[in-house]
């Protein structure tokens, strides 16, 4: 006999929406974003409000009986006017009891075609799309649904054949990161294939990714979020977008991390906090930004090395300035810690990097298990 499928609130109901920090009111639905709605007058750069609508990290959790769920959702992607399909849309990732039980590519809604630079762009609306999972173990059980990492994903609908009940909790340790793209993870397999996720299954704790593609530079608003989200484990990976963009001089850099930290500590005095360096990245190591893609498709960087003397910022320049800082902190600060982001993914694996900046997939999850191995090992910062 078949079930009919019955509609389970998203909002208000027993279902959790984790990872996200807002959740703000379509047409269509909710949208998850990762960052609280008051940080919105805080920047102008509409590139900023485009990573925090990419849901990295952010999962539907509840428990059922149901052995049919389904999802239904209105994602949004670009497409370049020169290519024939839009961008990929990333996967929907089912966990039940934790193991992964179901992936479905998500369905393309909106399209943003996007031409040449300085010229229009055109939005094409689409309709929301629904992917089911069928099959699934008899009895109560978990769910976990994960969003794709690279996709704004619009929550419409959920339907189910049987009961929804809210997660019981399960004592997890809460541990926030904040990154560049190397953390959000967009070249990823997969939503729980981001090397916070994989580290956060390793270890045993819930994740909240607070990373930003592009934006990594030490925003105060963002520094805010961290103090006043409830935290049990902190880290955050300091660099790359700072290089690349020429974000700050020596002078500067430094002050601005204090800053950072001194904001996240009035909230978090005590919290293991994981300061991370950057990961291994060749055209930067010695060579100061701002960057561009060459002709070959990889990371290209225009900057004067000569221009380090005069305090230009390499990552090398980084990774020593952020090891001074740590050490010079940890004296009243125990519980900081420092980690060079090349024992991550280092200087013989820049063959991973398919465009001389990003990690692949598979170097994604090698992170993963690397950061767990050293952060949740017995003698280190998370343990």
């Amino acid at each position: 006999m078949t079930v009919a499928l019955r509609a389970v609130p998203l909002v208000g109901g027993p279902v959790e929406i984790r990872g996200a920090l807002d959740l703000e009111t379509t047409q269509a639905g909710v949208m998850p974003r990762r960052l609280p709605a008051w940080t919105k007058e805080q920047y102008q750069d509409p590139s900023v409000y485009g990573v925090t609508v990419m849901p990295s990290g952010v999962r539907l959790v509840f428990r059922t009986d149901a052995r049919t769920l389904e999802f239904e959702v209105l994602t949004s992607t670009g497409q370049l006017g020169s290519d024939p399909q839009p961008r990929p849309t990333g996967m929907l990732e089912l966990l039940v009891d934790g193991d992964l039980s179901g992936r479905q590519q998500a369905p393309v809604g909106n399209v943003l075609r996007m031409g040449a630079p300085g010229t229009v762009q055109r939005l094409i609306p689409g309709e929301p799309g629904t992917v089911r999972f069928a099959g699934l173990p008899a009895g109560m059980k978990g769910i976990e649904l994960w969003l794709p990492q690279q996709t704004p994903t619009e929550l419409v609908a959920l339907r189910a054949d049987g009961d929804v009940l809210a997660p019981l909790p399960d004592g997890r340790r809460r541990w926030v990161h904040h990154g560049s793209s190397i953390s959000h993870c967009i070249e990823a397999d997969g939503p729980t294939g981001t090397w916070p996720v994989v580290a956060a299954g390793l270890g045993r704790v819930e994740v909240i990714n607070l990373s930003q593609a592009g934006n990594a530079l030490l925003d105060p608003y963002v520094a805010r979020t961290i103090r006043d989200t409830p935290a049990d484990l902190i880290s955050l990976k300091v660099g790359i977008n700072i290089v690349s963009l020429s974000a700050f001089r020596l002078r500067t850099f430094g002050p601005a991390v204090h800053g950072f930290l001194d904001t996240i500590r009035d909230g978090h005095p005590d919290t293991p906090l994981l300061l991370i360096s950057p990961v291994s990245c060749p055209a930067l190591e010695e060579t100061p930004g701002p960057t561009a893609t060459g002709p070959d498709g990889r990371l290209a960087a225009l900057g004067d090395p000569a221009d380090v003397a005069g305090g230009a910022l390499s990552l090398a320049v980084v990774r020593a300035e952020l090891a001074r800082i740590a050490a010079a902190r940890q004296a009243s600060d125990p519980h900081l810690h420092y980690l060079d982001g090349r024992e991550l993914l280092g200087p013989d694996e820049a063959d991973d990097l398919a465009d001389g900046l990003h990690p692949t997939a598979t170097a994604y999850r090698r992170m993963g298990k690397r950061f767990a191995a050293h952060a949740f090992a017995t003698d280190g910062p998370f343990r």
